[in-house]
């Protein structure tokens, strides 16, 4: 018969004697993770230039800078159980900070790709343990408080990015996009070298230590996530490396749920998870991911691809209605949440979320920055409160002793969730921007006494002769092309709608929250 230790280790340590700059540095380091994944992806284009890239090789460039973070981070709250935060976080930061320093420096090459998937590696240190620490070191009555800002690096690293984005591209240099984290990452080691407590080596946990789950689970979701992450550019099924990737991750998941049902010591047991409200939960994660990626793909590629505008024309309406909500949305989550059902911030947020999305549908072409107002608003304090309200719940149904194995969990869904909305949306886009482009040229082309038309009236205006036409030409088919566009992004906006509303039904599934510290009577009963 199975002892309770044996579906995954306690989370037990040494209390920091002081917890709140150990937890403010897991804080800080979980920052730099969101404000690092969402800076490269945004800023990816400015990169091609200066490291001499392809398209393609940009591509990979990205998937072995973010992929080797799935591989670590699963294990990483098992790591700082047994080894100590201290071991496994200080010399990590340090080690980061230095490769982020040196990549800039190079240009093209395999270095380039090792360097980044190294730092990937590290990246993925900083965020898992965070959850398993302030657990450990914080009072219950600041619980909420660490969770919340634990989860408000999601909405606003998606904000925040693109205006970083802006400010790097064409004030301080592309460069920055790296040498940010060689800022933050020494302050995250400063705080744990003088917080952090001495924790001896948890020998006994490590005699037992479930190495074949830990890698089962990494090596499946990275390939999932490699996965995702090509799948549209290399057309999903009819790319013999993707069907590959599937399979072969498919299958080590499967293999990892198989090692923790009958091996003597799991690390991550699946029981951790089989229950209603967990697993739904873990599925409004999904849904939360799918339909914030409408805006946050949608709206920078609108201002690049039918604008013509760079990032930074984003910075002001972003900071305004981006950065600036999210922080007091999730100050009012917090006060909420001491008061009524997370279930209630929850619904809150996703119809915050439908409403912007539902606005966002009626893009067209005449569009600002500023135009995007009314949605980033909503957008900005539904996420708030939807992702914060979701993880809190999760948390309130999960033992927090068992936060190591929870931790797991909560990674892989965050990671391969995002990745899996991300490129849902990219090939909803790709075949969305296929159809209309094809649409509006089939009726061009049925009426080309009017494509004729507008052509001699643009030759009025640019000139004569055949340079006159030509420009001309190019002047209706680049109009074609960018209300293609639009109406592509407007299609974005409108399955993430669908994507909230998926979610609503999903709460409506979940049942009450397990009364304790997190609960939201707890604080009142006292």
């Amino acid at each position: 018969m199975f002892t309770s230790r044996d579906f995954g280790p306690l989370t037990t340590g040494i209390t920091a004697s002081r917890p709140y700059l150990v937890v403010a540095a897991l804080l800080l380091a979980s920052f730099v993770v969101g404000l690092d994944t969402r800076v490269f992806a945004v800023g990816i284009p400015d990169l091609r230039g200066p490291m001499r890239l392809s398209f393609d090789e940009a591509s990979w460039l990205s998937t072995f800078a973010n992929a080797p973070q799935i591989l670590i981070s699963a294990a990483v709250a098992w790591l700082a159980t047994v080894f100590g935060v201290r071991r496994v976080m200080i010399p990590s930061t340090l080690i980061y900070a230095g490769i982020s320093l040196v990549i800039p420096m190079l240009h093209g090459g395999e270095t380039l790709l090792v360097l980044h998937s190294c730092r990937a590696l590290l990246l993925g240190l900083f965020l898992p343990a965070t959850i398993m620490v302030m657990f450990r070191n914080l009072d219950t009555k600041y619980w909420l408080i660490g969770i919340a800002i634990y989860t408000l690096r999601v909405p606003l690293a998606q904000y925040l990015g693109v205006v970083l984005v802006g400010i790097y591209g064409d004030y301080l240099g592309w460069q920055w996009l790296y040498w940010q984290d060689v800022i933050f990452a020494p302050i995250v080691a400063t705080l744990l070298i003088v917080s952090a407590p001495r924790e001896e080596i948890n020998r006994d946990l490590l005699a037992r230590a479930d190495w074949g789950g830990m890698l089962l689970l990494g090596s499946a979701m990275m390939l999932l996530y490699i996965a995702f992450d090509q799948g549209n550019r290399l057309d999903w099924l009819e790319s013999g490396l993707i069907i590959s990737l599937l399979v072969a991750g498919g299958f080590l998941a499967a293999a990892f749920l198989i090692n923790e049902s009958f091996v003597r010591h799991p690390w991550a047991h699946a029981s951790v998870i089989l229950s209603r409200n967990i697993g739904v939960g873990y599925t409004i994660i999904i849904a939360f991911a799918c339909s914030a990626a409408g805006a946050s793909i949608a709206i920078p590629a609108y201002i690049q691809n039918v604008s013509g505008l760079r990032p930074i024309a984003l910075s002001g309406v972003y900071t305004l209605c981006g950065v600036f909500p999210v922080l007091l949305a999730t100050i009012l989550a917090v006060i909420l949440q001491r008061r009524i059902d997370a279930r209630l911030c929850v619904i809150a947020g996703f119809l915050a979320m439908a409403m912007g999305s539902l606005i966002g549908s009626h893009l067209t072409s005449s569009w600002t920055p500023w135009s995007f107002i009314p949605v980033l608003l909503l957008q900005s304090v539904g996420q708030s409160f939807a992702f914060f309200a979701t993880v809190l719940y999760l948390i309130a149904n999960s033992d927090p002793k068992r936060s190591t194995a929870v931790s797991a969990y909560i990674q892989v869904i965050r990671i391969v969730g995002v990745e899996f909305a991300g490129s849902l949306m990219t090939t909803w886009l790709r075949y969305r921007e296929q159809f209309h482009s094809n649409t509006l040229g089939q009726t061009i082309s049925a009426s080309s006494r009017n494509f004729d038309n507008q052509v001699m009236k643009l030759q009025g205006v640019l000139g004569e002769g055949m340079a006159g036409k030509t420009l001309s030409t190019l002047h209706v088919v680049s109009a074609v092309r960018s209300q293609a566009f639009t109406l592509t992004y407007a299609d974005s906006f409108l399955i993430s709608f669908w994507f909230a509303v998926a979610a609503l039904f999903l709460v409506a599934c979940l049942g009450a929250a397990p009364y304790g510290p997190l609960h939201h009577r707890f604080r009142h009963s006292k």
